[in-house]
């Protein structure tokens, strides 16, 4: 708490124009203090003691960025960021103070977003130091937000031929919603929770305890494949093998029999000793990402695991395939590009670092078709990176941390948060203008 309950009064008192033996002395910014409460945007002392606003700074405050490998990222085509920030990324009141000039009050705006304009009812409006917007950035604006789930979204889908979105929930449901009107028109209960979802051709497919679910769309077909111990975390289709990652660090494989539109059980690779909780399928490759901090590679014409990668020192959340890189992110807060050597192997070209766990990767090309890396973060945000400069351009922001991330046509992706939240966005040639 900012409340000192001995001299809680004094400073009432000095703040009014009082100060006894001191009532000489100048009043300036540096006999004040800010609202701890203010800078968290949630204050609600009417009147409040301390200072809303910042202090003026004594002056520019040099930074510097951190180094990282520039050999092999000059070699492998990944600069880094150029940490350059626009006018609205600005986290410090004294750049604001010296671009403005004197000391007019200006209203900095932080990255952060306010939790009171988050619920409806922020009582400082436009004066607020915190984002009134979900998202900071040019070429991309929020069509929509799909409301309904209560949990975090795990899934989000939408299946080939259909015109209706498909999100999945650890609330036990998945919702129905027409791609159109923007309105839920079915809910599914469960019985268990969600951990993820997929679609491939007509089938949705669903990770759940001990089974997936597999629900074909145009003919209504619903199997339950067994065999998974504990949840099912992650799923992913390679040719017409599907793979689901679970609980207990196996990975189950079925082939897909078109003659009896049946899921067959073909293999369960071994190798993980935690829960798999990221799969993907790329270059005849299937990689693996684990809670035990490991990226296994397996061959898809024997599925033999034929490389481990170790570098990251928490669990591998996310993995993708970018042009002839393996991109994987990890709550150790980095991605780490990989790229083939000589020999077949893959090795860490570059390091890319946040301040927090990231959650979730997702490659897509914006209006202009130039490959944009959405990666989320434990921070409740997800910031949008030019390839291969690692260049921000964007971020987007959230109640909670953005756990999945889908593309759709015609320039649309969709984040689903932890509060169940659905967001619909939309690239364009136009700059985004936000008002905030």
């Amino acid at each position: 708490m900012d409340l000192d309950m001995n001299g809680g009064n004094k400073r009432v008192f000095h703040r009014l124009g009082g100060g006894g033996g001191n009532s000489n002395r100048p009043k300036t910014d540096s006999n004040q203090k800010v609202c701890f409460h203010w800078r968290a945007g949630r204050c609600n002392r009417y009147p409040c003691p301390y200072l809303h606003r910042e202090l003026p700074g004594p002056g520019p405050v040099a930074t510097s960025s951190s180094s990282t490998n520039k050999r092999v990222a000059d070699e492998s085509g990944f600069a880094g960021p150029s940490h350059r920030r626009g006018p609205g990324f600005s986290g410090s009141a004294n750049k604001t103070w010296e671009r403005f000039g004197g000391n007019r009050r200006t209203v900095t705006k932080t990255e952060k977003l306010c939790k009171f304009w988050v619920d409806g009812n922020c009582p400082y409006g436009d004066k607020c130091r915190y984002l009134h917007c979900w998202s900071k950035g040019d070429g991309f604006s929020l069509l929509t937000q799909l409301d309904g789930h209560q949990k975090v979204v795990t899934g989000i889908a939408l299946p080939s031929g259909s015109d209706k979105l498909y999100t999945a929930s650890k609330d036990e449901t998945v919702r129905i919603w027409d791609c159109a009107s923007g309105q839920c028109t079915g809910l599914l209960n469960l019985g268990g929770e969600v951990g993820c979802m997929i679609s491939e051709g007509p089938w949705l497919l669903l990770g759940m305890p001990n089974l997936v679910k597999a629900w074909n769309i145009q003919s209504n077909a619903d199997l339950s494949l067994t065999g998974p111990v504990g949840q099912v975390y992650s799923l992913v289709v390679g040719t017409d093998l599907l793979f689901a990652g679970t609980q207990d660090g196996s990975i189950l494989v079925w082939k897909y029999n078109s003659t009896t539109s049946c899921f067959d059980p073909a293999a369960s690779l071994k190798g993980h000793t935690l829960a798999v909780v990221s799969l993907y399928v790329g270059a005849n490759r299937l990689y693996s990402g684990a809670m035990d901090n490991v990226i296994k590679v397996w061959s898809l014409d024997n599925l033999q695991c034929i490389q481990t990668l170790t570098e990251h020192t928490s669990v591998v959340m996310s993995l993708i395939c970018w042009d002839q890189f393996l991109l994987s992110c990890s709550l150790d807060n980095t991605v780490k590009i990989w790229a083939a050597t000589e020999g077949g192997n893959l090795e860490v070209t570059y390091t890319h670092k946040e301040e927090y766990g990231v959650l979730a990767l997702c490659g897509v090309h914006d209006a202009e078709a130039k490959p944009v890396l959405l990666c989320s973060c434990n921070d409740n945000s997800l910031h949008l990176y030019d390839l291969p400069s690692f260049t921000e351009r964007g971020k987007i922001l959230a109640k909670q941390e953005i756990r999945s991330i889908q593309i759709g046509p015609g320039g649309i992706f969709f984040t689903g948060d932890g509060s169940g939240q659905v967001k619909v966005w939309k690239w364009s040639t136009e700059p985004t203008v936000i008002l905030s």
